[in-house]
């Protein structure tokens, strides 16, 4: 049970925007009277903010099989944040990045971008209702290990004037919806810890201030109409979910339980650079400013691993198929 206070030294909360509109309020939040409005819009209303010290992911590794050995994942901290008013009307919400390097090959990252948000804070009860649309973003970026052979590969690769995914401008863009909902972009976030699954010891941080949950389900990557272009793009997304378990799986369920700390007052000029110094840093190796997450564990705490020759084998498809195009 969480249990920590709220700190006395965090002024300015005057609330009030969740009783706006009885439709708002718990157990059931509707929140359609409000606009989805663009995430990066509103950054000069933001006063407020809750950062998310611990991101606790879940998916499953084998969707559709009689144990789909659900693996659990924490993500780095404070790679995500909800932005909101004095009164709480949130107005932006931060959300996770990370990127893993592989020597002599390149830094595979991964973004998950929030395309709109809605929804409102209230710090006195340490409850939020928020609604949102996301969309992932998948992209190769150089590596600073990388040898003279591997590079010319690379520059030969950005150079071609396509739209391959070599920076984050180009990257593949992952689909996202509703759970079991294709047709509805949308979906929540809402108070208190998932209730779709039981999360182990390791993921639950009961000196949080306060938690919150989200499940979306993942969707085809967007064609970007070069069939070659598309066709790699494939290739990349067949390297990362077997590196990751499947996480980004067409059809798979990806939830995450986002675990906060006490409120803090809002830099707003901090958050408006704040996804860009994060995506610098992995680019240039040096790994998430503020720590790594942890590894996949399954819920008994092994650690999840690919299958090595699978994975090796599948960087050698690609390095073949930019010799071959290319």
């Amino acid at each position: 049970m969480i249990t920590n206070e709220n700190l006395d030294g965090v002024p300015g909360w005057i609330g009030g925007f969740e009783q706006s509109d009885p439709a708002f309020a718990y157990p059931d939040p509707n929140l359609t009277s409000l606009p989805m409005l663009g995430n990066m819009d509103n950054i000069d209303l933001l006063e407020r903010q809750q950062p998310v010290k611990w991101p606790e992911f879940s998916w499953e590794t084998e969707r559709g099989q009689p144990d789909p050995k659900r693996c659990f994942q924490m993500f780095a901290p404070y790679i995500s944040r909800l932005g909101y008013t004095d009164e709480g009307r949130i107005y932006s919400i931060i959300c996770p990045q990370q990127g893993v390097c592989y020597p002599n090959v390149g830094c595979m990252n991964v973004e998950v971008s929030v395309t709109g948000q809605r929804g409102w804070v209230d710090e006195t009860t340490k409850t939020l209702a928020a609604d949102m649309t996301v969309e992932g973003k998948i992209w190769f970026s150089p590596s600073a290990l990388q040898d003279l052979k591997v590079k010319f590969l690379w520059d030969l690769f950005k150079n071609t004037g396509l739209p391959f995914p070599a920076d984050k401008a180009n990257a593949i863009i992952v689909t996202t919806h509703h759970n079991q909902n294709p047709l509805q972009p949308i979906f929540p976030v809402r108070t208190g810890q998932t209730t779709l699954f039981k999360s182990p010891d390791f993921a639950i941080h009961d000196e949080a201030w306060a938690v919150g949950n989200i499940e979306v389900e993942i969707g085809p990557i967007k064609k970007t109409g070069n069939t070659l272009v598309d066709d790699f793009n494939q290739l990349i997304m067949d390297v990362f979910n077997l590196a990751s378990g499947n996480m980004l799986q067409p059809g798979n369920l990806l939830s995450w339980n986002v675990w906060f700390t006490e409120p803090e007052l809002v830099d707003k000029e901090e958050w408006r650079t704040h996804a860009e110094r994060w995506r610098d840093s992995i680019d240039e190796d040096h790994g998430s400013p503020c720590g790594d997450g942890t590894t996949a564990r399954y819920f008994d705490g092994t650690p999840f691993n690919a299958a090595e020759e699978l994975f090796e084998e599948k960087i050698k498809e690609i390095v073949a198929w930019i010799w071959k195009h290319l």
